[in-house]
């Protein structure tokens, strides 16, 4: 049989190198080469083109499968596989119906290939083709074809015979440790050479298999040597999110469910759609840049939408999220954007796609974390002449806390040092060129204020690092810095401890200690380097000392807010001080929101050697119907010294705490078997919660039950009868939520046994 076709084509044989020639028209004793697809095993076939040729698509032949070789049925041998992968808790590796291989590059696998008769390794050859992508192209590192080999090939693509048994040959494969990372396609080419005709006889396998980064390859890139932080930063599906303020820190629990039902799919899609180079999707810089960008939907038509109004209507609060499963399994159904999101849901998202790609991953929180809008490295904050906030000019911000994440990668775009933990975030703040991004950041680069890095280093060093500068307006209304707090941004840097239920202070990575000669070294560095203003850095000698005072621990919704503020003569002469203090509520972004109380006091006369204090008191009448979603309180202070014209000027951020949720449940249970469980808390509010409701995640579902209302001051009970369908230990989530009161929420440790 020949070639019908007026195309000329080249193949090179596999084994010996020889360049067998299809030419125009098939004449007697031409060289020819056919390429057969068995896609459904033995039978009828229809020509494909090999790699690099157009093979006439119209030439169907019915080989005789009792003379000539064929493959018939390919075994991924996914439970031994991914057991030694460790991808074994991926849902999709364990489906009843249709399991899927999931693997990490840099390290073998096996597979048992069946042939149609007893293999014969001096007449047959088999070539191994792997394609990942729409176009494949030897070119992009898209098409990759190799034989079998007698050679171990750890760092290269290649295959070897490790056994046969009649028709069935057991074969290792090796992928390299910088593999572009995605769903790949085998297939196997059985070469049949007769005289001077070459049959290719193709079986490609109908299912793809899946290479993950692999962190522990020590040639990834992402390797990561304490196969102790692995287990938490790669294969723990639940952990704490930190929220609060600096002074009142709260864990919130969170599923990640990297491994459950379409999540690897989705963070595969977000690649694609993304349009990101397949010859980067091996590179973790350009994945995870491209993942800061996807988890928000500002640009590209990513997984959340973002929403900060306080207003939810037309999707859910984000403090009712429990963890990122739901979210993303929403956005695999409908390809739109899930409505809404904060900082910590971002985080969340983030976290887990990087996990079930293999990246080591963590949610941060930065307590009092500066936005800076225009580049000064400085956060600047206005008054008035009497001492208001003049808030039309103030554009920076200070949020109670951000969340951003962590991936663990090398960094050789970057001098030596500066791999390791990178900071990017997924919140959209601010553009990076052009795109709703951040990052990847070395936090090594931003603790030495080296922040003309790529990528995004004077942002992420403004949020942990930045002073804020305080303006007033002189006699003749030129504006001119009268205070500068230097201590004020970047406060207990947070993140689970490995395999721990503690919360880790990670600040010191970010920063050297607070007011040490190293911290304002790196200060000024970045200033000298980032900001587009660099004298604003004035030494004044002050004699009145001012502080604040304030147990937030002991502050819960419902009580009262009472702060000292006080003053201290530390010179010879009487002074007098005047000022004013405003409580307003806020979003924990940094944005005030509604007027508490402002009191206006002085003049306060200070002999000298001595202190004097001014209270404010905000109780639940000031406060009630005011509090926004993390019942967070803004405090500014504005003060002047009459007879030197020293100004003391803060703002500080101060939290209500919530009630705690009680649980009284199983330490083990049955999957798939019901058990209940019970959960209470008080109202610690005069007024009924309304519209309430409890979430149950961690269980690999995530259950909603409506509640009724819960009476002003009363005490909610509820026995909630959950059906768990995970296996082994994990953590069960619990959160209450209402229109009044939000995120009440409590995590128990629990076992789920078959």
């Amino acid at each position: 049989m020949g070639c019908a076709s007026s195309v000329c084509c080249k193949h090179s044989l596999i084994k010996d190198c020889v360049i067998i020639t299809c030419l125009k028209k098939s004449q007697p004793g031409d060289s020819r080469t056919t390429v057969w697809d068995s896609v459904h095993g033995p039978g009828r076939r229809t020509p494909l083109p090999s790699s690099g040729n157009e093979l006439p698509s119209n030439i169907i032949l019915d080989p005789d499968t009792d003379k000539v070789l064929t493959v018939v049925l390919v075994d991924f041998k996914i439970p031994s596989n991914t057991k030694t992968h460790k991808t074994d808790k991926f849902d999709i590796v364990k489906s009843k119906t249709n399991p899927k291989l999931v693997v990490r590059r840099g390290l073998s696998f096996l597979i048992d290939v069946t042939f149609s008769k007893d293999y014969d390794e001096s007449k047959d050859d088999v070539r191994v083709v792997f394609d990942i992508g729409e176009n494949p192209l030897v070119s992009k590192g898209t098409n990759v074809e190799f034989i079998l080999s007698d050679e171990d090939r750890p760092k290269e693509w290649g295959a070897k015979i490790v056994s046969q048994k009649g028709k069935v040959l057991t074969l290792e494969i090796f992928t390299p440790p910088s593999c572009l990372v995605g769903k790949w396609k085998l297939k196997l080419d059985v070469v049949k050479k007769e005289n001077n005709t070459v049959s290719i006889y193709r079986y490609e396998h109908k299912d793809v298999i899946y290479i993950l980064f692999n962190p522990w390859c020590k040639d990834d890139s992402v390797y990561m040597s304490n196969d102790r932080l692995l287990k938490e930063y790669v294969l723990n599906e639940t952990g704490f999110i930190y929220s609060g303020n600096k002074n009142s820190i709260t864990p919130k629990p969170w599923n990640f469910g990297q491994f459950e039902t379409c999540i690897l799919d989705v963070a595969l899609y977000l690649l694609d759609i993304s349009e990101l180079k397949w010859e980067v999707r091996g590179n973790p810089i350009n994945v995870v840049r491209k993942i800061s960008a996807l988890v928000n939907s500002s640009d590209e038509g990513g997984v959340l939408a973002g929403n900060w109004s306080g207003d939810y209507r037309g999707g859910r609060s984000p403090l009712s999220w429990t963890g990122s499963a739901a979210i993303l399994e929403e956005y695999w159904q409908t390809k739109c954007p899930v409505k809404f999101g904060q900082c910590w849901v971002f985080s969340g998202l983030s976290t887990t796609i990087c996990r079930a790609l293999g990246i080591p991953a963590r949610s941060v929180t930065n307590y009092a974390s500066a936005h800076d809008t225009d580049g000064s490295i400085t956060i600047d904050v206005h008054f008035t002449s009497d001492g208001a906030s003049n808030d039309a000019l103030n554009y920076d911000s200070i949020w109670n806390f951000h969340v951003w994440n962590e991936a663990w990668m090398a960094r050789p775009d970057l001098p030596n040092g500066y791999g390791g933990w990178q900071a990017f975030d997924a919140t959209p703040q601010e553009a990076s060129d052009y795109v709703y991004c951040c990052g990847p950041t070395s936090v090594a680069a931003v603790k030495q204020g080296e922040v003309n890095l790529p990528y995004d280093g004077p942002f992420v060093f403004a949020e942990v690092n930045a002073d804020r500068i305080y303006w007033v307006p002189d006699s003749e209304g030129k504006l001119k810095s009268v205070y500068t707090d230097k201590r004020l941004i970047g406060k207990n840097i947070s993140t689970k401890a490995a395999n721990s239920d503690d919360r880790e202070d990670i600040t010191l990575t970010y920063k050297s200690e607070e007011g040490s000669a190293e911290e304002r070294v790196a200060v000024l560095r970045a200033n000298q380097v980032g900001s587009n203003r660099k004298d604003i850095y004035i030494q004044k000698s002050n004699d009145i000392e001012f502080s604040v005072d304030q147990d937030e621990s002991a502050t819960f919704v419902g009580g009262n807010f009472e702060l000292r503020f006080r003053m201290k003569n530390g010179g010879v002469e009487v002074r007098t001080v005047t000022g004013r203090i405003e409580v307003k509520s806020m979003y924990y972004t940094g944005v005030v929101a509604e007027p508490v109380t402002s009191n206006p006091f002085g003049p306060v006369t200070i002999n000298p050697g001595e202190e004097q204090s001014v209270f404010v008191v905000a109780t639940q009448a000031d406060y009630d119907g005011k509090l926004k979603d993390c019942c967070m309180l803004d405090v500014t202070i504005w003060a002047v010294v009459q007879e030197t014209e020293q100004y003391f000027t803060k703002k500080d951020d101060f939290r209500l705490r919530k009630p705690h949720l009680a649980i009284k449940a199983p330490s083990e249970a049955v999957s798939g078997q019901q058990f209940t469980v019970d959960v209470s808390f008080t109202n610690p509010l005069n007024r009924d919660l309304t519209n309430c409701y409890v979430v149950v995640d961690g269980l690999a579902q995530s259950f909603k039950f409506p509640q009724t209302n819960v009476a002003a001051n009363s005490t909610f009970m509820a026995t909630l009868p959950i059906i768990p369908t995970k296996v082994g230990k994990t953590d069960l989530i619990i959160s209450f939520n209402s229109d009044q009161l939000e995120d009440i929420n409590v995590s128990h440790h629990i076992l789920l046994k078959k």
